[in-house]
């Protein structure tokens, strides 16, 4: 059934796009004020919690809230999600230390993982079959840029206004969405209230608190083989395990492993995860690459994102025009082709590289990335009513950011012994191994003020062994991206059928 919304859905739409806005940016905002909030809070060692605490709580929260809209309703737990959010924010703007501000991410982040699903569920509940994939390309087109767009705005408030204003920035666009959901989007459809799985959702949130400092924590602020990270790891593995039995037999689990049973379903989630992983390799790496090979600040490094938003707009948006006229699987062929030939491209990049090159290359990854943000949604509910909706939609987008979180770690340590290595080579045959090891940290040496420090002989090495070890990186990041293929290949030929769908909601509101 179509939720009725008289003609207020345009309005509905504008309050989604601002929540899916605040909660996909502060993803990524926050990366480049660190540097000055570390500066201005202290506790270096800590500051790894700031982006953890945000994460963990989306991470933990999507597939929960998710589930109990579709118990309870999408509008009280949207609008939960929308103040605890914009509370969160307020208080990350007034914190005065680094312990403050990681528990108020971590409030933040719990409205967080609320927004994302419960905005595209939304969408499918309000507009027709034949305008669902228009939207969702909409929605989707703002999910990418703001990941993209996220680290750039970071940076150019932190200097215009302070880092108290990257927190603060969410209070108006909140308000905004507030007002225009509490005032305009009306639910209709009764709701069976059945218990809540409190059991699967502690053991999912302890085995996602787990794996998520394991990550984060192992290989710079604790060994891979130490004590805590073991810990954490055989802890993930223990909730894991009982998370998945209590899901079996729960009567409404939070995530119903009974749904991967249906083809199209279960492989527009594994692309979700495949996708997500990859596509964060290229919003980190491609700005380490400009400010390392061609110099600039990272505020000007991060402008080389916007072509690949660019094309992750277009892409997503055109994929959202097309689901109602072709299969899924044919779209995302499409879609997998541009990414895989992307991140190829990627894996080529040296010194002589030119900014031309390297904007073709962003461009053509963005494009083949931007259909996922509007098609797997849409093809990971097809086959599910109202209330399957939200379990399905957030268990997605759970998925992705599990990808995203995996791909930056691994690849983040695939990048570093890269580097090492390289660096290694290039400075062994003059027995400066020390010298190598002092720069480590690509993105403080590399700064504007210290390259020009360098002598260009030590400079072109330096930049060599960065170029390089991002191109491997890329290389390695081939591998998911190969799987997604073949993933792709799995997937049905089902399609948007507007009559024969509509027909069936029509029956289920009736």
């Amino acid at each position: 059934m179509i939720t009725k919304q008289k003609d207020n859905t345009s309005l509905i739409l504008i309050g989604l796009m601002l929540a899916i806005l605040m909660s996909a940016m502060d993803n990524t905002i926050v990366t480049t004020a660190m540097g000055t909030i570390v500066s201005q809070l202290g506790d270096m060692e800590q500051f790894v919690w700031v982006t953890s605490a945000y994460m963990v709580a989306v991470m933990a929260g999507t597939p929960i809230f998710g589930k109990l809209s579709d118990m309870y309703g999408r509008k009280r737990f949207f609008i939960f999600g929308i103040i605890t959010f914009l509370a969160g924010s307020v208080l990350c703007g007034i914190a005065e230390s680094i312990m403050q501000l990681s528990i108020y991410r971590a409030i933040q982040g719990i409205g967080g993982g609320a927004l994302m699903p419960i905005a595209f569920t939304i969408i499918y509940d309000i507009f027709p079959l034949e305008k669902r994939g228009k939207m969702t390309g909409l929605l989707g087109a703002v999910f990418g840029t703001s990941s993209i767009f996220g680290p750039l705005l970071g940076a150019f408030i932190t200097d215009k206004l302070g880092w108290h204003w990257v927190f603060f920035i969410n209070v108006p666009i909140g308000l905004i969405c507030l007002a225009l959901i509490i005032g305009f989007y009306r639910e209709s459809l009764s709701r069976s209230k059945l218990p809540i799985d409190w059991g699967g959702a502690f053991t999912l949130v302890g085995s996602v608190v787990c794996l998520m400092f394991a990550l984060e924590l192992g290989g710079e602020t604790y060994r891979w083989d130490s004590t805590v990270i073991l810990g954490l790891f055989i802890g993930f593995a223990v909730l894991f395990v009982v998370f998945l039995f209590m899901e079996l037999r729960a009567e409404e689990p939070i995530i119903s492993f009974s749904m991967f049973k249906n083809r199209l379903y279960a492989t527009s989630c594994a692309l979700a995860l495949l996708y997500g992983s990859v596509f964060i390799v290229a919003t980190v790496f491609i700005p380490i690459y400009v400010q390392g090979v061609f110099g600039g600040s990272a505020t000007n490094s991060g402008l080389i994102l916007m072509p690949m938003m660019i094309g992750s707009v277009v892409g997503s948006m055109l994929g959202g025009f097309l689901a109602t006229r072709l299969p899924y699987r044919t779209i995302m062929i499409i879609s997998v082709i541009c990414f895989v030939s992307g991140i190829f491209a990627l894996s080529t990049v040296t010194n002589d590289t030119t900014r031309i090159l390297l904007t073709i290359y962003s461009i053509l990854t963005g494009f083949g990335v931007g259909y996922s943000f509007s098609v797997l949604s849409m093809a990971a509910v097809h086959h599910f009513d109202m209330r399957q909706r939200g379990a399905a939609t957030s268990t997605n987008s759970f998925l992705r950011s599990l990808g995203m979180t995996l791909g930056i770690t691994i690849f983040g340590i695939v990048q570093r012994n890269l580097v090492a290595d390289e660096m290694k080579r290039a400075f062994g045959g003059m027995g400066a191994g020390e010298s190598a090891q002092a720069f480590g940290d690509m993105r403080e040496v590399l700064s504007p003020e210290t390259r020009m420090q360098i002598p260009p002989p030590v400079l072109e090495k330096i930049t060599g062994a960065l170029s390089a070890s991002i191109a491997h990186t890329f290389l390695w990041a081939l591998i998911p991206a190969g799987l997604a293929v073949l993933v792709v290949l799995f997937m049905p030929n089902d399609r948007i059928s507007p009559q024969g769908k509509q027909k069936r909601e029509a029956q289920h509101s009736s």
